[in-house]
């Protein structure tokens, strides 16, 4: 499916190792097939972030591996245990991929799916502050 793609998001992949690239253009690709009105833009000065509604994800390399950050608010279900760190996090949790590894594409995508769900239904802490009773 095409997208539109940012520069900056290219430029920010350009120098990267061939296997970091590899991945990330995978995420890349699957966030973008979970809703085709993602958009694409930098934040933080240069790191890659996906919005449609509020944040999606982030992409961050490493020296060893990569990270994608989920913005869930730690209420996207993740039974298939993708969930690399970030467990008790209470804005991120952190999917991530090292050299060699296959990325989870069908997990990732349903967590991509449910959180531009949540964001198209007021965001992640609207959610929680319902889900616990909380007056909005």
């Amino acid at each position: 499916m095409p997208y539109v793609k940012d520069p900056r998001v290219d430029a920010y992949l350009d120098p990267l190792p061939d296997w970091q690239r590899e991945i990330f253009n995978q995420v890349r690709d699957l966030v973008h097939e979970a809703d085709p009105e993602v958009e694409e833009t930098i934040k933080r000065s240069v790191q890659p972030y996906f919005v449609l509604d509020g944040n999606i994800c982030a992409l961050l390399a490493a020296r060893d591996h990569v990270n994608v950050f989920l913005y869930d608010g730690a209420i996207v279900p993740d039974p298939e245990g993708i969930i690399t760190a970030g467990h008790d996090n209470k804005t991120a949790r952190t999917v991530a991929v090292r050299q060699g590894e296959a990325l989870n594409a069908p997990a990732l995508s349903a967590m991509f799916k449910h959180i531009i769900a949540n964001n198209r239904a007021g965001g992640w802490r609207t959610l929680k502050r319902s889900a616990d009773g909380a007056p909005e």
